[in-house]
């Protein structure tokens, strides 16, 4: 009788050779994992201030006073938007600059428009506007008439009510102080972008006080404020673009004097 060989010792056939697509999903599997893990290691070492100015890092009353001093030194600005004053809602879209600002101001009952080259202070408005200011009758013809203020620049004097009321509105030095200065405690809020900017907000009194976006990329410029108490909002744009700032024409200027008053 023919003997057939042994099929040899028990568990033999464990050590044989794993069958290709055993190998090559194995293979896959190792892959895989090494992406996923390269992946969540990526996530927990990011860094949310990479490449911007830093200033994501400092605690919100360092951010404040980051983007105080940018605007300060910034030589100009544009500002727009919503600000109530002294009772009053304006709407405002004004350029300003060290000797000066330009831009137009408008309320419920009229728009007008704001220039002042250096200490001058000039003011264009309609015959409505006129008249409300001066409690006067539009028909009056005389050298003071509210018809002959219409479409002129008018010289306001230092020390008429009317320059008291809009002079704030083209300094910026004065402007900026009086915005920037949040009341309240200060804490750190969202990033988020602003026309593609990086920014990161500061609050204060949990945004009670107001609120403050502030620039991540190149100058810590505040970019947007939210005034506390529905006060308005305004952006804050174009730092450090020219402002062509100058006095209009002698024949387009009405100069009151020191002796006339315009308002009350």
């Amino acid at each position: 009788m023919t003997a057939f060989p042994s099929a040899g010792p028990a568990g033999a056939c464990s050590r044989r050779p794993a069958a290709p697509h055993r190998r090559r999903g194995a293979t896959l599997t190792a892959a895989v994992c090494a992406v996923l893990a390269g992946a969540l290691a990526g996530c927990a070492t990011e860094d949310p201030d990479a490449g911007t100015n830093g200033v994501g890092r400092l605690p919100a009353d360092k951010i404040q006073a980051k983007a105080q001093t940018a605007a300060r030194a910034a030589g100009t600005v544009r500002l727009s938007g919503n600000l109530v004053s002294q009772g009053r809602t304006y709407k405002l879209d004004m350029r300003l600059g060290p000797q000066g600002a330009r831009g137009e101001l408008a309320t419920k009952a009229a728009t007008f428009q704001l220039l002042r080259v250096d200490g001058a202070l000039y003011l264009k408005a309609d015959a409505g506007f006129w008249a409300r200011e001066k409690n006067a009758d539009p028909s009056k013809n005389d050298e003071t008439s509210v018809a002959k203020l219409v479409g002129k620049y008018v010289k306001v004097p230092s020390s008429d009510p009317v320059y008291k009321r809009f002079s704030g509105f083209t300094d910026k030095d004065v402007l900026l102080g009086s915005l920037l200065g949040l009341h309240g405690k200060l804490t750190t809020g969202d990033r988020g972008t602003l026309d593609g900017t990086r920014t990161i907000r500061i609050a204060a009194g949990q945004g009670a006080g107001g609120t403050l976006d502030v620039s991540l990329e190149g100058e810590p410029y505040p970019l947007r404020l939210r005034r506390a108490g529905d006060a308005g909002e305004v952006r804050l744009t174009d730092w450090g673009k020219p402002v062509q700032i100058q006095a209009p024409a002698d024949g387009q200027v009405i100069d009151y004097g020191k002796s006339i008053t315009l308002g009350d």
